[in-house]
C-alpha cells in the first residue's frame, strides 16, 4: 500500500531534524520514493515553514541535538568545517591557511573548497558541503558586483550552522549584518599609501584598481574620500589598472564623487594617463598590476622610484620585484586566525552578540617611493 503524504513528511521532519541537513536524493532512497516525490513535500514543508529547502537539500529549522564534544558536536576530528574562497585568489588564501591552524588545533575537520568565477557559484557548494554534515562556515564570497552582494545576503545569513563572513564587510543594514565578519580596514590602508604618498610631497596621484571585488570597491570609495578631503592634493583620479579589468556599481556616492562610470582613462593606457595628469604617484590594486607598471614605466623611459613612485596594495608579492614595492600589507593570516576562533567559539556555543571586526593593515616600506 503506498504510504499517504501527510505521514511521509512527517518521516521527512523526523529524519531531517535529527540531522540537521539531509540531501533529497538520500531522502527519497531511504524511503523508497521518487526524488521529484521528495523534492514536491520538501517544497511543501518549506512553504508551511517546517524546514528550510536548499539546492538539493532540506534544512531543519530547529536546532539540532548532538553529542557532546570539543566543538558543540561529535568527537576531535569529527566536525567537519567548510572554508570557502573564489579561485585563484592567492591573496584569500593566505588568510584560510591562518584560520586552518587555528581549526586543527581545535580539533576541527577542516575542508577548502574553491567557488568557480560564476555569479552565485558559492550557493551550490555550501548546498553540497553542509548537506556532507559541515557544522560550520568561513566564506569569503566573491561578490564581483554589488547586485551579487545584495542577492546573496538572505541565503547566506540563513544557512542555518554558525558562519563567520571574512575580508567582506556586508553592508550596514543588510541581513548580513547581524552575521559574524572579520575583514581588513581598508579605509585605514589606503589612509596609509596616501597619507605617505603626501608626506613625501605627492600632490597629483592616481588610484588603479581592478575593481572586480568588494577589495577594489571599498579601495576605490576610501581614496575619493581621502583625496577629496586632503587639501594639500593638487589632482586625483581613479582608473582601471587593465583593459580587461570590469567595472562595478558602488551605489551611494555622495554628490561631490565622481559616477563609476567616469574612470580616468587615456589611450595610452595606465602610463599615458599618468603623463596626462602630471601624476608622480600612483596606487595600485593589486601587486601584479604594480609589477607590471614598473616594468611599463621602464620601457617608456620613466623610472620608479626617481620619476615616479608607486605603492602596491595588498602585499603578497610586492617585495620581489627588481625594485621592491612600497605596500599596504592587509594583515590577512590575522584575519584568517581570528575568523577562525569566532567560529569554534559559535560550534562551541559561546561567543556572545554577533561580531563585526575590523583589524588595521601596515604600510611596508620599500624602494618604490620617494620624496620629490
Amino acid at each position: 500500500m503506498r504510504e499517504p503524504s501527510d505521514a511521509r513528511r512527517r518521516r521527512i521532519l523526523a529524519v531531517v531534524r535529527s540531522r540537521g541537513t539531509v540531501r533529497v536524493a538520500d531522502l527519497a532512497a531511504e524511503l523508497e520514493v521518487s526524488v521529484v516525490t521528495v523534492r514536491r513535500d520538501v517544497e511543501e514543508l518549506d512553504r508551511a515553514g517546517l524546514l528550510r529547502r536548499g539546492h538539493g537539500v532540506a534544512r531543519s529549522v530547529e536546532p539540532v541535538e548532538q553529542p557532546p564534544g570539543p566543538a558543540g558536536r561529535g568527537t576531535a576530528g569529527d566536525t567537519a568545517v567548510a572554508l570557502v574562497v573564489p579561485e585563484r585568489h592567492t591573496y584569500l588564501y593566505e588568510t584560510m591557511h591562518g584560520a586552518r591552524t587555528v581549526l586543527e588545533e581545535a580539533g576541527l575537520r577542516v575542508a577548502l573548497h574553491i567557488a568557480p568565477r560564476a555569479a552565485g557559484a558559492e550557493r551550490p557548494l555550501v548546498d553540497r558541503v553542509l548537506a556532507d554534515g559541515a557544522a560550520g562556515l568561513l566564506i569569503a564570497p566573491r561578490w564581483s558586483t554589488a547586485a551579487e552582494e545584495e542577492a546573496d545576503c538572505a541565503w547566506l545569513a540563513g544557512v542555518g550552522v554558525p558562519t563567520v563572513v571574512t575580508e567582506r564587510r556586508p553592508r550596514r543594514g543588510s541581513a548580513l549584518h547581524a552575521v559574524d565578519s572579520v575583514c581588513s580596514d581598508h579605509w585605514y590602508g589606503m589612509h596609509l599609501a596616501v597619507d605617505h604618498l603626501v608626506s613625501l610631497g605627492h600632490r597629483r596621484i592616481v588610484l588603479a584598481v581592478r575593481d572586480d571585488s568588494p577589495t577594489a570597491r571599498a579601495l576605490r570609495s576610501a581614496f575619493v574620500r581621502i583625496a577629496h578631503d586632503r587639501e594639500k592634493i593638487e589632482d586625483w583620479t581613479v582608473t582601471l589598472s587593465a583593459p580587461e579589468a570590469g567595472r562595478a556599481e558602488v551605489p551611494g556616492r555622495p554628490a561631490p564623487f565622481p559616477d563609476p562610470a567616469d574612470f580616468g582613462s587615456s589611450a595610452g593606457g595606465l602610463v599615458g594617463l599618468l603623463r596626462e595628469r602630471r601624476a608622480t604617484a600612483a596606487v595600485l590594486h593589486g601587486d601584479v598590476d604594480a609589477l607590471m607598471l614598473v616594468q611599463q614605466l621602464a620601457d617608456r623611459g620613466v623610472r620608479v622610484p626617481q620619476d615616479c613612485s608607486v605603492v602596491a596594495y595588498d602585499d603578497v608579492v610586492a617585495a620581489f620585484g627588481s625594485t621592491p614595492l612600497t605596500a599596504v600589507a592587509p594583515p590577512k593570516a590575522e584575519v584568517g586566525r581570528l575568523a577562525a576562533e569566532v567560529l569554534v567559539q559559535r560550534l562551541a556555543g559561546r561567543g556572545g552578540p554577533p561580531r563585526r571586526v575590523e583589524l588595521l593593515p601596515e604600510l611596508k616600506i620599500r624602494g618604490s617611493a620617494r620624496e620629490l
